[in-house]
């Protein structure tokens, strides 16, 4: 299969979309596991659900199973949630307060640092030594109270430059740090993980497809910003007292599948888990300012969850309608609004990067 011809950088004012098989084929998402997900940095939780030692999440970064857990000495730390064994999980589901990692499988234990402490009636293997058997580690970087991972952090963009401008952007009153999980949601859905990630990079699709998200955004004022490695969609936004009031929407896309959605009083994260060529997993994480749970706040994050509950639906659908459409031998690779799409040919100028360096 040659892919040179749809690799070729493609300058923002003549673009083409990427051709249909970048989201059917096989061979091409077997190609991206390597060439973007092997190389990136995947979000795996915020802070404030890892507070405790052996409070622990469990994340699939681009097909790497992975738990995170804050180990005795405070320090959170990710690894493969592999058993050196014979590939069992550690965990999961995320939980709290663990004394270690023990495997569902056979039940070989790990510290929370990631050394083999036991491995049950192994006595009789010649040789065998618990001490020389750790799990997998990934590279970790705090930023904003979001805790990030990468498998390989000598092939992933610098961590510094995947967030540039970022901290500036949001200043003293817009930071995420001190913000408390409160729920997760997730759907999945019949499309390949690059055309959600297209469809959330463009407000074009706004006006048609979202009534209510169109009605509360100045969609006139919407506006994209290019960074390296990250994007931002933004417009002024009026909504119910009770839902976020009045301000700026911040919606910003971390290069390959991170999202975090600000909105006054509320983040969302965003995570897009590829599943098959097909099929990818949509997982948000909604968190909230501290100590705000009177009865105001809580009707306000239930109306968060409702709005948007009615968004990511209308996404889905489309998505999925979408998906149909370039599995169907019709499509043939459209321009590219300069204006109303700068996020997605910026997206798709990274993956046919990520693809050319890999096949170098």
């Amino acid at each position: 299969m040659d892919l040179a011809p749809d690799l070729a950088p493609q300058p923002p004012e003549r673009a083409m979309a990427l051709p249909a098989r970048w989201y059917c084929d096989p061979a091409i998402a077997t190609l991206e596991r390597r060439a973007v997900f092997d190389r990136a940095w995947h979000l795996v939780a915020h802070a404030s659900r890892l507070r405790d030692p052996g409070d622990h999440v469990v994340v699939d970064c681009g097909g790497l199973p992975v738990i995170a857990v804050r180990g005795t000495d405070g320090t959170v730390r990710a690894f493969h949630n592999v058993c050196r064994h014979r590939a069992g999980p550690l965990a999961r589901c995320d939980g709290r307060g663990a004394k270690a990692l023990r495997c569902l499988y056979h039940g070989w234990t790990y510290t929370l640092d990631g050394q083999l402490r036991a491995a049950p009636e192994m006595q009789s293997a010649e040789g065998f030594d618990v001490a020389g058997v750790r799990l997998p580690q990934l590279a970790v970087r705090e930023w904003q109270g979001l805790v990030f991972a990468c498998a390989d952090e000598a092939a992933a963009p610098p961590f510094e430059a995947l967030v540039a401008g970022i901290d500036a952007r949001l200043g003293p009153d817009r930071g995420l740090a001190d913000y408390g999980h409160h729920q997760h949601v997730a759907y999945d859905i019949a499309c390949n993980w690059k055309t959600y990630v297209d469809n959330y990079l463009e407000g074009y699709h706004v006006p048609h497809v979202h009534p209510a998200l169109n009605r509360m955004l100045d969609y006139r004022s919407y506006r994209t910003e290019l960074g390296q490695w990250h994007s931002l969609q933004w417009s002024p936004l009026e909504s119910d007292p009770g839902l976020y009031g009045a301000g700026d929407a911040l919606y910003y896309w971390l290069w390959p599948n991170t999202m975090l959605n600000l909105l006054p009083g509320r983040l969302q994260t965003n995570r897009v888990v590829p599943l098959a060529v097909d099929r990818c997993r949509v997982e948000f994480d909604f968190y909230y300012p501290p100590g705000d749970d009177d009865a105001e706040a809580r009707a306000r994050r239930d109306a968060d969850r409702g709005f948007s509950d009615e968004v990511q639906l209308e996404d889905l659908r489309i998505c999925e309608d979408v998906q149909r459409g370039l599995a169907s031998g019709s499509y043939v690779a459209g321009r590219l609004n300069p204006l109303r799409e700068s996020g997605v040919h910026h997206f798709h100028e990274r993956v046919r990067a990520a693809c050319r360096e890999a096949l170098a």
